[in-house]
């Protein structure tokens, strides 16, 4: 009887479609991060509960809250310190992304997930993944992959950084570098910064702020190497040009700071609402086939630029 009445449950629970209203409204709330965001969205596909009528819209979703996000950057706080650090950006971007796709291809994992987990670990984590995925048709089980490896390492980052840092007696400078290059996601290299120090945070903050916009000449080199086999076309990733102008707009005309914070507020909370419905479109099946071998490649592309970009600070004379 209880068994009965539990499959019943199950059963009210997947025809419950108005569920997806009440979690995307939830996505609007300050409790609901992007990592929580995309455990709803498995839990859901898990128990079987799907709208897909609001899934075709996934995409569309990232690139307009790609767009808004470009409201709330500052070109003029990035092109004043954009000497510091710009050599590590250089070398650690090619390197990665070089190595992510050799990696990859040496693990067996699909090309758009490598792609996808390499960009997220070059560059600013989950918000690279959420603008390259649509560029490169990546399907949601393989977003939500890069996605889980970048959060994951994202967490585990801001507890062990630190104390590391002491241990190797790392000055403030160059933990502020090292952060920035070998921790995927702005908000933990922010974290991990002010657990060590002001300078640090400071340092990591300015060189962090420089790879978020390596997102743009990246993007568009991935739609060029990126053509299909059928049209053998570039596919122009026009969202991201959007994204550009968006930035040159809020800087040019200042005066609408208020409006642009609103704006860039609801690229953020847009992105929330896009993970859970990447998170809601898996199934353990997609998980089976990736899950493991794609943890696997996150993680050895974290080491090699963890260890790499430590070695090289060290060089440099940091």
């Amino acid at each position: 009887m209880n068994n009965n009445n539990f499959t019943n449950f199950l059963e009210n629970l997947r025809s419950s479609q108005w569920l997806y209203s009440i979690v995307i409204v939830l996505c609007f709330m300050p409790f609901i991060s992007p990592a929580i965001a995309l455990f709803i969205g498995l839990v859901f596909s898990f128990i079987g509960i799907k709208h897909d009528s609001l899934h075709k819209y996934t995409s569309k979703t990232l690139q307009v809250s790609i767009v808004l996000m470009g409201f709330g950057m500052s070109l003029s706080d990035v092109i004043q310190s954009s000497k510091a650090g710009f050599i590590e950006t250089i070398i650690s971007v090619t390197v990665v992304m070089f190595l992510g796709i050799a990696l990859g291809k040496l693990l067996k994992v699909e090309k758009n997930t490598s792609l996808l987990i390499a960009t997220g670990t070059a560059i600013c984590g989950g918000s690279a993944i959420a603008a390259v995925a649509p560029i490169i048709n990546s399907k949601n089980y393989q977003t939500s992959f890069a996605l889980i490896v970048v959060f994951v390492l994202n967490a585990i980052a801001l507890f062990i950084f630190p104390p590391i840092g002491h241990k190797l007696g790392l000055s403030q400078e160059a933990f502020g570098n090292w952060a920035a290059i070998a921790i995927h996601d702005t908000s933990s290299v922010v974290g991990a910064g002010a657990i060590y120090g002001e300078k640090a945070l400071q340092v990591a903050t300015t060189v962090k702020l420089i790879r978020a916009l390596w997102i743009i000449p990246l993007a568009l080199v991935i739609a060029f190497v990126n053509k299909t086999e059928d049209k053998k076309s570039i596919k122009i990733p026009w969202f991201i040009f959007i994204f550009v102008l968006a930035i040159i707009f809020a800087n040019i005309f200042p005066s609408m700071q208020e409006s642009y914070a609103h704006f860039s507020w609801l690229g953020r909370r847009g992105m929330v609402v896009a993970l859970f419905l990447i998170g809601s479109n898996i199934t353990v099946a997609e998980i089976r086939k990736s899950g493991p071998r794609s943890f696997v490649l996150g993680v050895s592309l974290w080491i090699i630029i963890s260890v790499g970009s430590l070695l090289f600070l060290n060089l440099a004379g940091f």
